[in-house]
């Protein structure tokens, strides 16, 4: 995998670049080229798809990176070590440079809520970005657990990149009997048993998979094309749910609308100076 930039106005473009050249083997990362959303978030364009963009996606936002090009070789992006941390590493690394171009932003105008009392997700209108999240699983080890991410008041490097992908050691039968997961291990997966995690060194945070699902909610919301001002609280929600209210909060013309800022400490890291793509 490899991260190019690219001009102002790209947004983030993934190329299949096993794939002829000339034939359709860019997807946009836009909402509406969601193509399956079951445990992991793929995108396609009808001939090809790349699955598991949502850490990358997530690094992305985190680093405050309007426009890139993912070229990849394989249908999914690199499991790398279950979180976003080696991709903001990456990033960083390859620097980022500010682009002559205002950057767009999404105000939410109005409250979207799917789901019930049991399992839901909402966003509502806010000053600035921000998701509380909570997970209640019936298992000794889980439990419930919430957190918090507002990106003015904590570093996502820190206090988010670093969650992993996690799973009960009960649904590993169940998950590879689906087809999926088959290049998981204890390498980039937190396997969660009946007295707690199966991987040598445990944890990276008490509620790492509290962490971790606002990590996938982050990156699922940044297929708006562009970031979101907004307030986003879910409980016991995953890619499917993300992917539902963003599609119903763009859907609904009243629920939202396009605004410029000239620096980014609305949707990202605070104190930073204004950045767009990889250099």
């Amino acid at each position: 995998m490899e991260l190019r930039p690219a001009p102002p106005g790209t947004g983030i473009v993934f190329c299949r670049t096993d794939q002829p050249a000339g034939s359709r083997r860019t997807i946009e990362a836009v909402y509406g080229n969601v193509v399956d959303a079951t445990l992991c978030t793929a995108i396609g364009n009808g001939r090809v798809s790349v699955r598991t963009i949502e850490h990358l996606m997530a690094a992305f936002a985190g680093c405050g990176i309007d426009n890139a090009v993912v070229e990849l070789d394989s249908e999914e992006v690199p499991a790398m070590d279950g979180s976003a941390a080696p991709f903001v590493f990456l990033i960083e690394c390859a620097g980022v440079v500010e682009q002559c171009a205002p950057r767009r932003m999404i105000e939410v105008l109005k409250p979207v809520r799917l789901g019930d009392e049991n399992r839901y997700i909402s966003i509502t209108p806010a000053e600035r970005f921000s998701i509380r999240c909570d997970i209640d699983f019936d298992h000794p080890a889980l439990g419930y657990q919430s957190v918090v991410f507002d990106p003015l008041c904590s570093s996502f490097r820190t206090e988010i990149a670093r969650a992993r992908t996690f799973c009960r050691e009960s649904d590993v039968e169940s998950i590879l009997a689906s087809g999926m997961g088959r290049g998981g291990s204890l390498e980039n997966t937190v396997v969660i048993g009946e007295d707690g995690p199966l991987n040598e060194g445990g944890l990276r945070y008490a509620d790492e998979c509290a962490r971790h699902k606002a990590l996938d909610c982050f990156g699922d919301l940044y297929l708006a094309g562009a970031p979101i001002i907004g307030h986003v609280r879910c409980l016991r929600s995953g890619h499917g749910m993300n992917h539902a209210l963003l599609s119903a909060l763009l859907e609904d013309p009243d629920a939202w609308r396009f605004t410029g800022v000239e620096h980014d400490t609305v949707f990202g890291e605070p104190d930073r100076e204004p950045v767009a793509a990889i250099a």
